[in-house]
């Protein structure tokens, strides 16, 4: 019987298609686990056809229905491997497939797919220009050690054209994936040496024959990051029927070469906007790590609950349910393993205490001692200056440098607001409470201390949504690590910030520098949801992630494409509440799951009205602080904070009016200090950005009354 395999490139196309194409492709596909190869090139109703002028003379097309077919990939060699490449438009399918040509690589063994027209036509006018070009990209390197990294004959002569970064970027897509990856490696300055052991010995099976076998099955078998082979027919129902799930753990080129980086010779960094796939590398760098050791011990934490669930379920996906494998990794919060160090140890856990209580308890302390400034001074001044440095005492407090504070405090105020955090400790000693912050602080000393009798607790930590850590959260994970190569990897977004963590992480003891890298292509969103989005934090100057500088959207782009956001007002509240259900039940008509749709809002009370009427209309619904599976259908519902680190094909973003973007209470006034109040309201604009950047194909923004002065106007749009 024949076997099927999909790359990867059919996902990109599959997951976008309305339902009933999607119902031929299920329909389609089934018949490869039902006929055999014969029976395939004889059945009507495949009509598995070849391809007039095919540059790859395997190409065959399948008839998915009168307006689409699928490109396939057919053995020619006796094997029974069939690889299914794309669903494209019928008219356009045979263009598309007579332009690709898929080879081995000599190097990896992988399968390779490239533009062979497009390369032919373009390298003539490429070596016209290169001709008189100052310089070349790769004249440093010689043909021979490029093809011992498996650079083959066309792409070596196109390569000879290149004369910068960008050019190669540009000539990228056109390019053998294996290939395009090892020039970008040796384009930012990888010795050849050290390009053949991360991306050669990497890939190449241990046991590939001396030379490449040239038969699709060996082929597939060896390109397990870009394909996918199909074991029997349950396995294609759930792998069709769940294609998003598939997206979650998908990694591009771009993307694996930080992933797979065979080591890093101390703490790492990775940064990116939305959607460039700064989690799928977190639990990728994961697998690897756990592949280069047998009893190495791995610490994957993120900032949420919410988020810490989402990984573990990626992570056995990644993993293959290896239990063996998931054993030796910890998946949770900062706070959560915070807490358990401090039960590990012996002593009593406190009680924690939220952050209206803590307002509450700073309120009355001020009050108490008729201090001039409002609690939320107090609380920031708690936050940023005393818990970020660890100040334990009046005199290091004095001489304390107060980065990112905009009010001076001499020093008569700075002993008043010290008396008021010894109150404000005491309150909380004499209830047996703490808040998450000040038990981080204590389970960083506590793991300090422990390390000369205990050592570290992990070989590896690796941090993903980095940018709101607090610096004493970064102690705590300081400290679970012994320094060294591979000790953290950390990824992240500074335009992503929502709870106003100031951190230099030199001063933690986080050195990345010769060790960064940035993602600048969103695999997620399309750029006309993209492009809206940017817009809320035009001309915003954002810190970069190390707290040493700053961080740009600049080169931030997608090459996905669909329809503009959906950003209107509305006259009342039920009038937004009534288009969002309607939205639902257009994009479910089209072919999005309930699952794959979620909705959010600034405040709860108008996600239990968008609650109760899709729960009328029948639709399912859930919402996400209830922390329902992947497995659970219902459109998700969540405030903009809880939507931290998600993704959905469809997302409605509510009540983004002026009284809750920006929120009063959530912004220090000015007069009061002046850095904190543009600090607040950047984090303002941020959440909004991020409630918007979770939407892959779909965006729908809404208010009533007045929009909020966050939502970009047209004319502001980049």
């Amino acid at each position: 019987m024949p076997q099927l395999a999909f790359a990867n490139s059919f996902w990109e196309s599959y997951d976008v298609l309305e339902k009933p194409v999607k119902a031929g492709v299920r329909k389609a596909m089934a018949k490869f686990q039902q006929l055999t190869v014969a029976e395939l090139h004889a059945d009507k109703g495949l009509h598995l056809e070849s391809v007039d002028k095919a540059r790859d003379p395997r190409m065959r097309t399948i008839r998915i229905n009168d307006f689409w077919r699928g490109v396939v990939l057919a053995p020619n060699d006796g094997s029974d491997v069939f690889l299914l490449i794309n669903v494209v438009p019928h008219d356009d399918a045979y263009s598309w497939a007579a332009k690709r040509l898929y080879t081995v690589n000599t190097a990896t063994r992988g399968l390779e797919v490239r533009n062979v027209v497009a390369i032919e036509q373009l390298t003539p006018a490429l070596e016209a220009a290169a001709a008189t070009a100052p310089a070349l990209l790769f004249a440093s390197h010689s043909d021979t050690v490029l093809r011992e990294l498996g650079i083959d004959a066309q792409v070596l002569r196109a390569v000879r054209t290149i004369t910068d970064q960008a050019q190669l970027d540009a000539f990228g897509t056109l390019l053998p994936e294996d290939q395009f990856e090892v020039l970008q490696y040796l384009a930012e300055g990888f010795s050849p040496e050290e390009v053949y052991r991360d991306v050669v010995t990497a890939r190449r099976p241990a046991d590939a024959p001396e030379d490449p076998a040239d038969d699709l099955a060996s082929a597939i078998l060896h390109t397990r990051s870009r394909i996918t082979l199909v074991t029997g027919p349950d396995e294609l129902a759930e792998i069709l029927e769940k294609p998003f799930d598939a997206w979650r753990v998908f990694l591009h080129p771009s993307q694996r070469r930080v992933a797979y980086r065979v080591s890093y010779g101390g703490p790492a960094q990775v940064t990116g906007g939305p959607g460039t796939g700064k989690t799928v590398v977190a639990l990728h760098r994961v697998k690897h790590l756990l592949s280069r050791s047998e009893d190495s011990r791995v610490l994957l934490t993120t900032y949420t609950n919410a988020l810490a669930a989402s990984l573990r379920e990626n992570l056995a996906q990644l993993l293959d349910g290896d239990e063996a494998q998931l054993r030796r990794v910890d998946v949770t919060t900062v706070n959560a393993y915070a807490h358990r160090a401090l039960q590990t140890a012996g002593g009593r856990t406190p009680s924690l205490v939220g952050d209206r209580e803590e307002r509450q308890i700073w309120q009355r302390v001020g009050k108490r001692l008729g201090l001039p400034w409002p609690e939320q001074f107090l609380a920031q001044e708690y936050r940023h200056v005393v818990l970020a440095q660890d100040i334990g005492t009046l005199d290091a407090y004095r001489g304390a440098v107060r980065r990112g504070r905009g009010s001076a405090l001499p020093v008569a105020q700075r002993e008043r607001v010290w008396e008021a955090v010894e109150l404000f400790r005491a309150e909380l000693a004499a209830r047996g409470g703490r808040t998450h912050l000040d038990v981080c602080a204590q389970a960083a000393r506590l793991l300090e201390g422990k390390v000369a009798s205990d050592g570290h607790d992990y070989d590896h930590v690796v941090v993903d949504e980095a940018q709101d850590l607090h610096p004493a959260q970064w102690r705590v994970l300081r400290a679970a690590v012994g320094r060294g190569p591979d000790d953290l990897f950390i990824t992240g977004d500074p335009h992503q910030r929502i709870y106003d963590s100031r951190v230099s992480l030199v001063s933690l003891g986080i050195t990345v520098t010769g060790r960064s890298g940035r993602l600048r292509i969103n695999y997620r969103s399309t750029e006309e949801i993209l492009g809206w989005s940017t817009g809320i934090l035009k001309e915003m100057d954002v810190e970069d992630l190390g707290g040493d500088g700053a961080d740009s959207l600049l080169g931030y782009c997608s090459l996905l494409h669909g329809g503009r956001p959906h950003v209107r007002g509305h006259a009342s509240e039920q009038a937004e509440v009534d288009a969002i259900v309607e939205r639902i039940e257009e994009w479910i008509g089209q072919g999005m799951r309930p699952e794959e749709i979620g909705v959010c809002a600034r405040f709860h009370l108008l996600l239990d009205k968008v609650y109760d009427r899709l729960a009328a209309r029948g639709i399912p619904v859930v919402r996400v602080k209830e922390g329902p599976g992947a497995g659970t259908a219902g459109v998700r519902l969540a405030t903009m904070h809880a939507m931290k680190g998600l993704e959905f094909r469809g997302v409605g973003v509510l009540g983004v009016s002026d009284g809750a973007l920006p929120f009063a209470r959530e912004v220090t006034a000015a007069a009061t200090d002046r850095l904190q109040n543009e600090a607040d309201l950047l984090r303002e604009r941020c959440l909004l950005f991020v409630a918007c950047t979770r939407a892959r194909e779909a965006l729908h923004v809404s208010w009533s009354g007045k929009p909020s002065p966050f939502v970009p106007l047209s004319s502001e749009l980049p």
